[in-house]
């Protein structure tokens, strides 16, 4: 048996996502605020889905509103490298967009976006009190196994704590969900998801 220091080791399935931050667009953020807040108002009543305790937009194209336009160019560029980067040659693709705000309590169940090629979500709005984005561990097998905690072979949820202007990219397979909103103010984000054109 080999000493433990000549093991060979692999770890065979890991799960990319990415970040980054808009900085450059943060001038623009309290306009695209206050967008969000005349949005909510013209169409009070909440499109559903996942999202509970809070608001999110029946329009599917929030990016593709004038205003958002530095912000739409933006994520299209780094959905753009990050698609090159796991498939040979990516299609042309499209950002299907929405927004979510969470009141206090607010928060999202857990799901997967089916069907798309990548998603993301941008924060616009993180006060005091935001709950985080969990990413669940996909495979049913490690969730299943009395391993748990850390390490390629143990089961666990993975906590991102969201702040104003980060962007994050996942594989659309992976399930997520929102940790309940505890503060006053309002948390506001802008999902999306890269689908074929």
């Amino acid at each position: 048996m080999p000493p433990l220091d000549r093991l060979a080791r692999s770890e065979l399935f890991p799960t990319t996502i990415w970040q980054g931050r808009a900085t450059e667009l943060a001038a623009r953020f309290p306009e695209w605020i206050a967008l969000v807040h005349e949005l909510r108002a013209s169409s009070p009543e909440p499109a559903g889905r996942t999202n509970r305790q809070g608001w999110n937009s029946r329009d599917m194209d929030i990016l593709g509103r004038g205003p958002f336009a530095d912000l739409q160019a933006l994520l299209t560029r780094v959905v753009r490298v990050a698609l090159e980067e796991v498939m040979s040659a990516p299609p042309d693709f499209k950002l299907q967009s929405w927004i979510n705000m969470h009141d206090k309590g607010g928060f999202n169940f857990p799901h997967m976006h089916e069907g798309c090629l990548i998603s993301g979500c941008f924060y616009l709005r993180v006060p005091e009190g935001s709950g985080g984005l969990m990413f669940r561990d996909p495979r049913p097998g490690a969730a299943n196994a009395r391993i748990k905690g850390r390490g390629a072979n143990a089961h666990r949820d993975i906590h991102l704590a969201p702040s104003d202007g980060l962007f994050v990219l996942f594989p659309s397979w992976l399930e997520h969900y929102v940790e309940p909103h505890r503060g006053d103010e309002a948390r506001i984000a802008i999902a999306f998801n890269a689908i074929e054109a």
